[in-house]
C-alpha cells in the first residue's frame, strides 16, 4: 500500500508541475511604475478562458511592447492605474 501511495503522489506532483495561464494580448503600454520604475504597465486583451475579450491592466517586469503576448495565472485582479502629476 505504500508504494501505492508514492506513485500516487508522483503522479499528481508530475500533473501540477505548470499551472493553467491565460495568453493575453499587449494593446498598450501605459508607463513605468514600481519605487524604482522597475515594471511597466500595460493593458491587455485576454485571448482565452472564461474572461474572453476582457482588457485588464497589469504591471509586467521585464521587457515589453505593444503586441506581445503574456501568460497570465490569474485574470480577476486589475492593477490600480498610474497616478499622473498634478499640472499648474
Amino acid at each position: 500500500m505504500a508504494k501505492e501511495f508514492k506513485k500516487k503522489k508522483k503522479e499528481q506532483k508530475e500533473d501540477r508541475m505548470f499551472s493553467d495561464a491565460v495568453p493575453a494580448v499587449v494593446e498598450e503600454v501605459i508607463g513605468r511604475t514600481g519605487t524604482r520604475g522597475e515594471a511597466i504597465q500595460v493593458r491587455c486583451k485576454i485571448l482565452d478562458g472564461r474572461d474572453k475579450n476582457k482588457i485588464l491592466r497589469r504591471n509586467v517586469k521585464g521587457p515589453v511592447r505593444k503586441k506581445d503576448v503574456l501568460m497570465l495565472r490569474e485574470t480577476e485582479i486589475e492593477a490600480r492605474s498610474l497616478t499622473q502629476g498634478k499640472k499648474n
